[in-house]
């Protein structure tokens, strides 16, 4: 088990979710999709779900909070997309990640 401290570090957990295959950082593009940093690959919000997500908060100063999502494509691919709390936070991330909770919320309910 690792140390909890160890945990709390957003370094620590991107570099173990890399080591467990979420190799890819994603940004959201000025159409609301979900892009590889390099651009290559685009995903539409219900091509992508949220499989976990970390939220962080700054030992000396609250507006360094900040929350990493670890997302998985419909192709398999995993990666991940942090944005920030507050008077930071980027609205498009924050519009993009909303649309696809919604879209699992609604996936679940189907499956009942």
């Amino acid at each position: 088990m690792q140390d909890k401290v160890e945990e709390r570090s957003l370094v620590n957990v991107l570099n173990r979710l890399k080591k467990d295959g979420c190799t890819l950082d994603f940004k959201v593009t000025e159409e609301g999709q979900l892009a590889t940093m390099d651009g290559k690959k685009t995903f539409t919000p219900d091509q992508v779900r949220i499989i976990d997500f970390y939220r962080f908060e700054g030992e000396s100063n609250p507006d360094d909070m900040s929350i990493l999502y670890v997302v998985e494509t419909t192709e398999g691919i995993k990666g991940t997309i942090t944005n920030s709390y507050g008077p930071y936070a980027d609205e498009r991330i924050e519009n993009v990640m909303k649309q696809i909770e919604d879209m699992g919320k609604n996936l679940d309910k189907k499956d009942k």
